[in-house]
This record gives structure tokens, sequence and C-alpha cells, in this order.
């Protein structure tokens, strides 16, 4: 027997078996498009507890083990989109645009840019939850 045997019938077929759970193929993909979803919301460490909350409230509807797996899967998705979901929250909220630089890094540690950066911070989770509407629309 060898190692991919090994590995194969001692690793992923049991983690597969966790995965699936005897979940529908459309049950599946909805907890996989969901946690995706919630996966790239603009502030990092949310999304976890989004994924629970999702979770909590859909119980039966959803796989567990999937929408978490995708919702870790979505990380470099999600810091990749950190800035263009703060460039798009200040187009449609129309606010001055937040400098990313590293005297403006400076200033958030020393507390001098504190309204500054909660705007931005609005604008972006304001853009991610019209990302998310349209997604749900478009998953329906």
């Amino acid at each position: 027997m060898g190692f991919s045997n090994w590995f194969r019938q001692n690793f992923t077929d049991p983690f597969l078996l966790v995965l699936r759970g005897g979940a529908e193929p459309k049950q599946l993909s909805f907890s996989a498009a969901l946690g995706i979803t919630l996966g790239v919301f603009p502030i990092c460490g949310v999304t976890v507890f989004l994924c629970g909350i999702a979770i909590a409230m859909l119980e039966s509807r959803i796989n567990a083990p999937i929408i978490l797996l995708a919702n870790g899967i979505a990380t470099p998705i999600e810091l990749s989109l950190i800035v263009p979901f703060l460039r798009f929250g200040e187009f449609i909220s129309g606010s001055p645009h937040f400098s990313l630089t590293s005297d403006a890094l400076k200033k958030v540690i020393t507390g001098q840019a504190s309204t500054e950066l909660l705007l931005s911070i609005a604008n972006a989770v304001g853009s991610s939850c019209h990302k998310t509407i349209c997604d749900l629309i478009i998953l329906n």
C-alpha cells in the first residue's frame, strides 16, 4: 500500500465524508457561495462571526463545514479587495478620498485620524453590503 492510497484512505475520504455530510448538491453550492460572499467582508476577523450567524440562522439549509471552508478560501480575496471596497464606498457616498500612505498609518496609530478612519471603514462596509445584496439577488 503506497503513500497515496494510505493518504486517500485515512485523510481524503473521511474529510470528504464530513464535508458532504449527506447534503444535496444544491445545499453544498449554496453553502459555498454564502461562505465566499461573507468571506470577502472588508473587516478582517469579522467574517467568521458572520458565517457563525448565518449557520445559526439557516441551520439545516446550509452545510456548516462547507461555509467555513469557503470562508477560509476567500481570505486572500478579502485582503485583496479591501482597497477597492474603500474606494468604491468613497465613490458611492461622495466622501473625501482617504490617503493610504505611511503618514496616514502613523496618524492612525497615534489616534489622529480616527474620524477619517471610521468614515473610510464605514464606506468600505457600505460598498461590501452593496455587493452582498447584488450577490444574493443573483443567487436567488
